[in-house]
């Protein structure tokens, strides 16, 4: 091969990646990349930071795989050379795991399929089965506070003793980008560290839906696809909520979680929403969900945030005032990803644009890229309005008065806090008097009912939900 391949093969992806990226997207994070070495089928680039690295690993590693796999062939192996301010710093991940000598390779092209099919394969008991873990998502890189911290203990546990011990399945549950794949993840990770030969799986619903009805297209029968997951000792299951109204693939699952549980092997599933709350699942498989130990990750609170954003400084290597990540603290409302989508975007544009990271730099981020409602409602606030509305002072709205307009405002303001908020049941019901999520339920569907009948309820509705808009 000539010097210039490497630049050639590696121009020719990028031609490929800009047309399925957008302009920005390629900008910021593909076209600083630079071409160093192609040996054999092995690539070598370099990026400009960590930062760039881990962002195209948890964003691009798809993309980057069938990018590669078309321009250079099957059997690949990606190396990415880290270049760190003041220094040269070489840095690889083989399969996304640093290798002993301290290089790594992200990606490798060894995916096969066999007669179109991913699982109707021979001798499938001496398939290696990739467990599909990201390896930044471990235990160390995951920051404990008050929002994690019961998921944090629990997951420790299971690492130590997968399938034997009562947190089986585990069933973490809450909104998007608060930690529920970190988590399960870090758990794999952790017991393939400390169990080497232990078969871990982590695959998300779609996947799995997707998996099974390429193997039942083909085969008109599941055998093989059943054959596979029966072989996995620790299985992972991310978003289980997309089952829903999808009967094929739930009575799979029912058979793969019948056989793992019952052979003591360890289950963890994820959702947006607890089982209680899950629509479309059969009962039988919720049922099944509540087994073992359910656990909510929720918003963090200020201190988690600072942490997330001074251990994110920590890991890639820079340096950022404290005043910037308290700015950054306070005024990101949203959850773990946009906290951490806005240091990675800082800490790009301050090194691309070669400007001095500054707290004005940090205020004119924010206002750009960060949904900073004016008005935010949240079930505090909601409590506190419905409260001001019927009179009632905040003890009563928490104490187990049944007077009817006690009980009546706690179920409106529950029945808001349902419609108005994306908290769970379980959540509103601890911040309304300390209430189980059954109580909630109640309340909702009472109100709900009262609203078709009851012009006076009716009226109640109307002018609070104006009054938490204006």
């Amino acid at each position: 091969m000539t010097k210039q391949d490497h630049i050639a093969v590696w121009d020719r992806c990028l031609s490929i990646i800009k047309d399925n990226t957008s302009e920005e997207g390629f900008k910021t994070w593909f076209a600083p990349i630079r071409a160093k070495s192609l040996v054999g089928k092995t690539l070598t680039l370099e990026v400009p930071s960590h930062y760039v690295r881990e962002h195209i690993d948890t964003h691009y590693s798809d993309l980057l795989l069938k990018v590669l796999t078309l321009v250079i062939g099957n059997g690949f192996r990606l190396i990415y050379s880290v270049r760190v301010v003041g220094d040269s710093y070489v840095r690889s991940l083989e399969n996304g795991r640093e290798t002993p000598e301290n290089r790594a390779v992200v990606l490798s092209g060894e995916a096969q399929r066999y007669n179109g099919s991913a699982y109707a394969i021979p001798g499938i008991q001496k398939v290696k089965i990739d467990p599909h873990l990201n390896p930044n998502y471990d235990f160390d890189n995951f920051v404990v506070g008050d929002c994690n911290r019961l998921g944090y203990s629990a997951g420790l546990s299971i690492a130590s003793d997968p399938g034997k011990n009562p947190f089986n399945p585990l069933f973490i549950y809450g909104g998007p980008g608060l930690g529920k794949t970190h988590l399960a993840q870090a758990i794999g990770i952790a017991t393939k560290d400390k169990f080497p030969d232990k078969i871990v799986r982590y695959i998300n619903a779609n996947t799995f839906v997707a998996q099974y009805m390429d193997t039942v297209g083909i085969n008109r029968q599941i055998t093989d696809f059943l054959r596979v997951y029966q072989a996995i000792d620790v299985l992972i299951i991310d978003d289980v909520h997309e089952f829903a109204e999808k009967s094929g693939s739930q009575k799979a699952l029912f058979q793969i979680f019948n056989y793992l549980h019952q052979s003591q092997k360890q289950l963890i599933l994820t959702s947006d929403k607890p089982p209680v709350e899950l629509a479309g699942l059969e009962q039988r498989l919720l049922s099944r969900f509540k087994w073992g130990l359910s656990v909510e990750l929720s918003m963090p609170d200020y201190a988690t945030k600072l942490a997330i954003l001074k251990s994110k400084c920590l890991r890639g290597g820079v340096e950022i005032p404290d005043e910037i990540l308290e700015y950054i603290a306070q005024n990101v409302k949203g959850n773990i990803r946009e906290l951490e989508g806005t240091i990675v975007t800082l800490i790009a544009q301050a090194t691309f644009t070669k400007k001095e990271m500054t707290m004005e730099l940090a205020h004119d981020l924010i206002e750009k890229i960060v949904q900073t409602p004016q008005n935010e409602i949240t079930v505090s606030k909601i409590s506190s309005v419905v409260c001001d509305y019927f009179k009632i002072s905040p003890e009563q709205m928490a104490s187990k008065s049944r007077k009817r307009e006690v009980a009546q405002a706690r179920q409106i303001a529950m029945y808001l806090s349902r419609t108005l908020t994306n908290t769970s049941l379980s959540y509103i019901g601890s911040q309304i008097g300390g209430r189980d999520h059954a109580t909630v339920l109640h309340s909702y569907n009472t109100v709900n009912d009262l609203l078709d009948t009851d012009r006076t309820f009716k009226k109640y509705i109307s002018d609070l939900k104006r009054i938490l808009c204006q």
